[in-house]
């Protein structure tokens, strides 16, 4: 089988003896183990005939790579002097935070920065957290629920729709709605995104396709939400009619298949770029080698996918609403674009970050008790195009648990006309900073076209 090839029958066949030996055998163990020995170093020994034919190849690419152009490991420390940065709303963001960020800014590849008004402390890039880097993504630049996104529609109805159905739409978020790592559709909706041709041919991705497939049209734990409001539009170029309508707003990820591409190719990138301990979970993959390519492509899926559920989640409900959609807004928060950075193709992460470029529409969500903003970008070149993608938490989920109680929240849910299916205590109103102030310091980010008011929410029961 596969998996018994040692070394010493690849430098038999012809391997160099260096790294590329360790590369194949341990591609072998992952992908090649139910296949004869004979089949396999017949390919390798193709393989050694024409390397550059397998640049970029799912199984073998990063053999190619490591017999054509070998990546180089070594140790990166950081810069003494930190790039340019802006940070808004920095009296309101704690010191722990704040030095987080800097640390990212002294990193070889960062080319700017900036901190959004909801930043709080994260793993890698602080949440709301915005780094340019050149030709170098970091996967917890990024984030582990890659794709994160929002997305409102909203409906042919008045804000009066709820008169009388609130228990009618509180039944319905119940029933079609799916959240946390175990509730599923029993009837599952085919979508494109699951056609992809990456889940052929990149291996890793090829053993998600069945996670996903069952949890596609599914929502995540923690702060994820579906949930039915009023939407009050007072732009008269919003793109409906400035009127008070009632509209559907959910926010979700890429679920299973976005954290273990996260896991993975954080794990890869941190082997590939030893940095100073307190910032490991910074390691970048250079975009010009076959696993920064591969988790390029991989995080694109994911955000396909992550749009793909929120999809399928407002399909299910508007039928089952008999609404007619008028305008859907919708918006990543944890993923990486390339974009012109000061004359300089860059790679933007924007980790709890809404992409605000000139006239781009987003929503920036309170909490639970607070109202929503429908945005539209000012193109801000200081904040790389970018603003908060929602109030930023001033208590930590522990914290919430010791300070809040279950019934405070009911208590603060209730005054405010809120009725909430499922729910902990960590995803209190009072877990979250006073939206209307975060806005006030991103005034120069983005322009307000409307606002979103919660009425039914719908969250994990955990």
């Amino acid at each position: 089988m596969g998996n018994k090839i040692k070394g010493k029958d690849l430098l038999k066949i012809g391997f160099p003896n260096d790294n590329s030996v360790n590369i194949a055998l341990g591609l072998i163990s992952r992908y090649k183990k139910k296949e004869s020995k004979d089949r396999v170093l017949k390919e390798l020994s193709e393989l050694l005939y024409a390397p550059d034919e397998y640049i970029g190849d799912g199984v073998w690419g990063k053999v190619a790579e490591g017999l054509v152009a070998p990546v180089e490991v070594k140790f990166h420390e950081l810069k003494i002097e930190r790039v340019p940065f802006l940070i808004y709303g920095e009296n309101e963001i704690d010191d722990k935070t704040k030095h987080q960020f800097y640390q990212a800014l002294k990193l070889p590849v960062s080319v700017q920065g900036a901190l959004m008004p909801d930043a709080h402390y994260g793993y890698g890039l602080p949440i709301g957290g915005v780094l340019a880097t050149d030709n170098a993504v970091i996967p917890y630049g990024v984030g582990v629920d890659i794709g994160c996104r929002m997305s409102l529609s909203i409906f042919d109805a008045p804000a009066s729709f709820f008169n009388g159905r609130t228990h009618q739409l509180e039944n319905l978020l119940s029933d079609h709605t799916k959240f946390g790592m175990y509730e599923t559709h029993k009837i599952k909706h085919d979508h494109p995104v699951m056609e992809s041709a990456l889940f052929r041919e990149i291996p890793f991705l090829r053993k998600l396709k069945g996670k996903a497939y069952q949890q596609l049209g599914t929502s995540g734990g923690g702060n994820h939400f579906v949930e039915f409001g009023t939407v009050s539009i007072t732009a008269p170029d919003a793109g409906v009619p400035p009127g008070e309508y009632f509209a559907l707003l959910s926010h979700s990820g890429s679920r299973g298949i976005g954290a273990a591409i996260a896991k993975q190719y954080t794990q890869l990138a941190i082997k590939q770029c030893p940095l100073p301990r307190q910032v490991q979970h910074l390691a970048w993959l250079n975009l010009h080698t076959h696993d920064g390519q591969e988790y390029w492509n991989a995080m694109n899926l994911a955000g396909e996918y992550a749009k793909a559920c929120h999809d399928d989640i407002h399909a299910r409900l508007t039928k089952k609403l008999g609404l007619r959609m008028l305008m859907t807004i919708e918006n990543h928060h944890n993923f990486a674009w390339k974009e012109t950075v000061n004359g300089k193709e860059c790679i933007v992460h924007r980790k709890g970050a809404t992409p605000a470029g000139k006239g781009e529409l987003g929503i920036i969500p309170g909490s639970m008790t607070a109202p929503g903003f429908i945005v539209r970008g000012l193109g801000n070149a200081s904040s790389l195009n970018s603003a908060s993608h929602g109030a930023g938490r001033v208590f930590s989920r522990s914290e919430c648990k010791s300070r809040f109680t279950k019934s405070e929240m009911m208590k603060s849910l209730s005054s405010a006309d809120v009725s909430l299916i499922g729910g902990a205590v960590d995803e209190c109103p009072m877990a979250y900073k006073n939206i209307h102030q975060v806005m006030g310091n991103q005034q120069e980010l983005v322009e307000t076209i409307g606002t979103f008011s919660p009425r039914i929410v719908r969250m994990d029961k955990s």
